[in-house]
């Protein structure tokens, strides 16, 4: 009914706005924790230990200037950040509601498709920039987005034929009794990196590789422009917290167990950009076709053969019986 559509609109928008705050501490506790790495105090001027820190940057950025290249392509200039972030909020319709205010059976397809399509905004904003550096580090996310988004289809396909189905929902119930992160341990970690390669995260941020690249694909953009991409960038992460803990722990989002793995696997997000060093690029490939690629087409292959034979010896009971 109409009515239903109006909750389901104001619930999402209710979404958006909790993502969108999310993000601005998830921003402040990214600058405390790498300066308590680096041996140094994080934001603690704004408010009671720099609380308002994030509020305090949004006014700022929003208030600046927004400086548009004479030869830039206006259209895709403007637009390809105000898609990017589109995509990174339209993705979290797909949390397992058990309501199902918003559950379909195709879930882990739609969060792939929106994965993707994050690809081409990449590559319109560094297009449309009309500069070297901002197309040259485009062409870089590009590349690296497409070689491990195939293993990282491939992984997640393993999981779809274990669990035989695309919904994730069903992940809660196939791990009632145990979790998928104690009996695949390998492919979770494979998995885990492809999402930090997915979204451009250090060691794997070529996109934005500052020492040879003056900041990549975004360097021309300013103000809200720049607003736009770093909040695509930091939902995008909150979200790959949230789907690991769902594809990994289960996902009982009434439990308050839920949201600490969620927060902890957002902290490992923060702890590698502190530990590790930037890959080499063609390192970072290599890791992609010669080291994800094989192993996550053998586990494919083992458990496609794993179900056919658990089904013939069902079978076999059967007809034997």
């Amino acid at each position: 009914s109409l009515l239903d559509l109006f909750i389901s609109l104001f619930i999402f928008v209710v979404i958006v706005v909790f993502v969108l705050v999310g993000v601005a501490f998830f921003t402040l506790l990214e600058r405390k924790v790498l300066g308590y790495i680096q041996l140094r105090k994080g934001p603690n001027k704004v408010s009671f230990l720099g609380i308002l820190q994030p509020f305090s940057d949004a006014i700022k950025l929003f208030s600046k200037e927004n400086i548009v290249p004479i030869f830039s392509n206006f259209v895709p200039y403007y637009f390809s950040p105000i898609f990017n972030l589109f995509l990174s909020l339209i993705i979290w319709i797909i949390i397992p509601y058990f309501s199902n205010l918003f559950s379909y059976q195709l879930s882990v397809l739609f969060f792939l498709c929106c994965a993707s399509l994050n690809v081409y905004s990449i590559m319109i904003a560094g297009w449309s920039s009309n500069s070297n550096y901002s197309l040259l580090g485009s062409l870089r996310s590009v590349a690296q987005t497409i070689s491990y988004e195939v293993s990282l289809f491939l992984i997640l396909l393993s999981f779809v034929v274990l669990t035989g189905t695309y919904c994730l929902i069903d992940f809660y119930y196939f791990q009632y009794f145990g979790w998928y992160f104690l009996l695949f341990f390998p492919l979770c970690l494979c998995l885990f990196s492809s999402f930090l390669a997915d979204t451009n995260r250090t060691p794997f941020d070529f996109a934005e590789g500052e020492s040879e690249l003056v900041s990549g694909f975004n360097v021309e953009y300013s103000s809200g422009g720049f607003v736009l991409i770093f909040l695509s960038e930091y939902s995008m992460i909150l979200f790959m917290s949230m789907f690991s803990c769902i594809v990994f722990f289960g996902c009982d989002l009434f439990s308050f167990m839920f949201f600490v793995k969620m927060i902890f696997l957002s902290f490992i997000f923060i702890w590698v950009r502190g530990t590790y060093p930037r890959f080499r690029y063609d390192k970072l490939m290599y890791l992609a076709w010669k080291c994800y690629l094989p192993l996550s087409l053998n586990y494919l292959l083992f458990f496609i053969g794993f179900k056919l034979l658990i089904v013939s010896l069902f079978i076999y009971c059967i007809n034997f019986s």
